[in-house]
């Protein structure tokens, strides 16, 4: 998938594709509202199909983050992609999110 994407994949879990940028946030953001929908069940955001993210894509997943623990939900990332993890470093934030990864 090369095109900017969210797509429900079943269980929970829903896919996030093409870049996730401060030019393309915008778009992604109107999904929250479909992610919490539903049963109460932790959700996963697979990354695995985001091609480039930057700053306004971690701000994003925080702000997701802090919506769902507003509605008492859990919210997972897997396969984040490497420049996202950097920065999630660099900001000290890798005990805020649960991230699923076979490398880790």
């Amino acid at each position: 998938m090369s095109e900017n994407g969210f797509a429900p994949r079943g269980g929970g879990v829903f896919e996030l594709s093409g870049q996730l940028t401060f030019q393309t946030v915008p778009r992604f953001q109107e999904h929250i509202g479909t992610v919490l929908q539903g049963d109460p069940q932790p959700v996963t955001i697979d990354m695995q199909g985001i091609s480039l993210a930057d700053s306004a894509g971690l701000a994003l997943m925080i702000e997701w983050l802090q919506r769902a623990r507003a509605a008492q939900r859990e919210i997972v990332f897997a396969n984040i992609p490497e420049q996202v993890r950097q920065l999630i470093r660099v900001n000290g934030l890798t005990q805020v999110f649960r991230i699923k990864n076979g490398q880790d």
